[in-house]
Parts: C-alpha cells; structure tokens; sequence
C-alpha cells in the first residue's frame, strides 16, 4: 500500500510518499501552501504540482495513492473557507482517498507516533494540539496579531522591545543589543524601526528570524532576553496545561508531551523551561523526543486514517531512515 502525507507551513510545503512496509518512495518539497498568505489558487498549484511531482520522482499515479493526509497551514480556521480547501487536490484525488486538516495534526503525527498525548508547536507560530481516548483538540494558534505566544514570531518581537528599552536606555544595554546591531548594521538605533516597517514591512517570518538571535543572547548570559524564553516556556506550558482539561485527562494520569517547531532548536534553554513549568503544573507530564521526522507525520496519520496504520517494524524502518 502507498500513503502521501503533505505537510503544509508558513515557509514551505513538504511531500513525502511511503508504502505500509515503511520503506520512502519519495520526497518533495515546494513553496508555502499558507493561502492566507498566497491566496487559495497559489495554494491549489503547490499542492497539484507537488502531487504530481512526487508521483513523477516514485513512477506511481495519483490513482495508485491508497489514502493522502494533506495538513494545510489555517485549515478550519475560517469556517467559509474549508470547502474549498478540501477541494484543494480534487483534480488528482478521490474525495474517499484523501483528507484535509491543520498542519498542527502532522506535527502531532509526527512527534508521538499517532498516539495518544499533546504536541506543542513553536516555529514561526505557535500551537499545541492532542488526542485521547478519540477525543481531539487544539489550543493557541489564534495568530500574530494578538496570539501565538512562545512562538519565533512572539519572541521576535519581545526582542524588539528589548532592543528598543536597551537603546532607549530604559534597559541597560547587554549582549542582545550588540548582537542585533551586528547582524543587521544601521546608522543609528532608530533606523531599526526602517528595517521592521519599511523593508521587512512587518512580515512575521523575518521578525520570526530574530529569536535565533535572541536565543544566542540569552546562552551567552544576557539576563533578559533569557527572560523573554522563560516566559515563552511558561505560555507554552500554558497550552499543554489548558488541553489536558480538553481532552478529558484525569488529574493523576500520566500525559505524554512532545514538542516540534524551530523554537526549540534553541536547546535547553527552552526545553528546561518549558519541563520546569510543566512539572509546576502537573507532575504527571512525561516530555518524549519527537519520534520521527516532521515531514513524515502526515503519511504516518494517512495510513491511520486508512484504517491500515503501519505496524511497529514499518514505523522502526521509518525511525531509522526517515
């Protein structure tokens, strides 16, 4: 049998396509399929041509796909918009041989192997979204605008308002301010202000790329910008706590945790952080290594969804080659 996962993002869509021996016929990688950002028919072609493509790179049919999981960046946030999502790669797949949700299930996917337990989120964005006992529900992910805490965006711009309180004298100035003025040399400190508005003209995924930065910062000792870490752990933490209750855990059962996004490449300034709160909350949390690559959620979960889910030595082969 042939499984598809695609896994949609802010920057990039992943294709990966694997049979139920757990051997990767092929992969694939493309532009953003986000089409709050590009539009809905920007976001169609990136997902019809990399359908093709992938095909194209394994010499398989669209028609020889036994199921196709496609997570999509936004999906079942603007309720009008969800048909015409599911209709996405209508062209290519049977309605029956295909399902559509927030790019948010194949990171879940992905991190606990399709079992029970939360994941948590923080690349660009931030969300965390879990499943027990049937039950299924997110929490976060409400945007830049006014959500997405602990995400590379959120940290980003708390490390503006650093910059800004260190320029300003407000703060002392410390590690974090020398390094951004390094990375991106202005004249003068207010020409920061140029650069966000006028040449990045707000956009989150470069405001994103100043946690890096930051993170840099606060392994060096900068005491406030680990400050901004500490409290993306907590928001993060807050997430997990909040779907706990969601998802009808009792207070002494033990919950697994995994976590995915490029937050937390950050190492263990993050992830001592968020156990830290974690454990503060409940002590029965138990945080795992996310188990296979990102990319290959989205397939795991298709072959779930298919009622054929793959046994344990086609997921080793994946775990060990994937």
């Amino acid at each position: 049998m042939i499984f598809l996962g695609v896994d949609g993002g802010g920057t990039k869509t992943a294709f990966v396509l694997i049979t139920d021996t757990g051997e990767v016929l092929a992969r694939h990688e493309s532009a953003t399929s986000y089409y709050l950002s590009v539009g809905m028919d920007s976001a169609r072609n990136v997902v019809i041509n990399g359908i093709n493509e992938i095909c194209r790179r394994a010499s398989v049919q669209p028609h020889e796909i036994d199921y196709t999981f496609l997570g999509l960046p936004a999906y079942g946030e603007i309720s009008a918009d969800i048909a015409q999502l599911n209709a996405l790669p209508s062209s290519l797949l049977n309605s029956d041989k295909y399902r559509c949700d927030n790019d948010m299930v194949c990171a879940w996917a992905a991190s606990l192997g399709c079992q029970d337990g939360i994941n948590i989120v923080s690349g660009t964005g931030s969300i965390a979204y879990g499943e027990h006992n049937g039950i299924t529900a997110r929490c976060g992910g409400w945007g830049e605008l006014f959500s997405d805490e602990g995400s590379a965006y959120w940290i980003g711009n708390q490390s503006l308002n650093l910059f800004s309180r260190m320029a300003d004298g407000r703060l002392q100035k410390d590690i974090f301010y020398d390094l951004l003025r390094e990375t991106y040399p202005v004249a003068n400190d207010l020409d920061i202000c140029d650069l966000v508005f006028n040449q990045w003209k707000g956009d989150r995924g470069k405001i994103a790329s100043i946690a890096p930065i930051a993170c840099e910062a606060a392994i060096a000792g900068d005491k406030q910008s680990r400050a901004i870490f500490f409290q993306a752990a907590k928001e993060l933490s807050l997430m997990v706590d909040s779907l706990r209750g969601l998802l009808n855990y009792q207070s002494d059962e033990r919950v697994r945790v995994s976590y995915s996004g490029g937050v937390f490449k950050c190492g263990d300034i993050i992830l001592e952080a968020f156990a830290y709160e974690l454990a503060k909350l409940n002590g029965n949390y138990h945080i795992s290594l996310p188990e296979y690559h990102p990319s290959l959620g989205a397939a795991i979960y298709a072959a779930k969804l298919n009622s054929t889910p793959l046994n344990e030595q086609a997921l080793k082969k994946l775990t060990l080659g994937g």
